[in-house]
């Protein structure tokens, strides 16, 4: 069965933007962006790269690990503002909303029903992994669905900001096993964890 896998980079102190919500890694943004982080990017998660960065570094090649992400209404905001209707059009692409009514691109498909319900449908379908992009909100919904965690952490706090789950998310723990550690020079680390036998799905 295809997994969700929450991949998402987050800060020492658990943030995953600033207050605002705003691309953290944009052209005013405060995120650390080393040229190891990108490479590592490229070469291991490149269908995570949205289309203008795999345009300029030259990557056709097909996603190693997802082929479909989903969105919360918020963080595909992001997308908009920058005047991406679809910042992954290599991907199936679902934005989470019961907001918007009418899709601003062809290849971006609105769900306004339940998530949890959506991804299970998704899960039960052939191909590879789903990668859950953001946000935090879209995360405590689905945070019972997600089989593995991808933290990208970054070398700085900040104070305040989105959390890596929302703050109303229920309390209820579960377990997650490391399989994988990656710390780049830039002072990045990618960490994987696995959930547990005993709180998998």
């Amino acid at each position: 069965m295809r997994k969700l896998v929450y991949f998402i980079a987050v800060s020492l102190d658990g943030f995953i933007a600033g207050p605002d919500g705003a691309d953290p890694t944009g052209p005013d943004g405060f995120w650390p962006v080393a040229q190891d982080y990108v490479q590592h990017l490229a070469e291991t998660y490149p269908e995570t790269l949205p289309a203008p960065a795999r345009q300029a570094l030259g990557i056709t090649a097909e996603g190693t690990h997802f082929d479909t992400v989903l969105e919360g209404r918020r963080t595909y905001a992001i997308g908009l503002d920058a005047g991406l209707t679809n910042a992954y059009p290599h991907l199936r692409h679902y934005v989470f909303s019961r907001t918007l009514t009418e899709s601003p691109d062809p290849g971006v498909e609105l769900v306004a029903t339940d998530p949890v319900e959506k991804v299970r449908e998704l899960k039960k379908e052939d191909g590879k992994d789903i990668w859950l992009c953001g946000g935090g909100e879209l995360a405590g919904v689905l945070r019972g669905e997600i089989d593995r965690l991808i933290v990208k952490i970054g070398p700085l706090t900040l104070g305040s900001g989105v959390p890596l789950f929302a703050q109303k998310t229920a309390f209820d723990p579960v377990l997650y096993e490391r399989s994988d550690a990656v710390l780049l020079d830039s002072g990045t680390i990618f960490l994987t964890y696995d959930k547990t036998a005993g709180d998998a799905a």
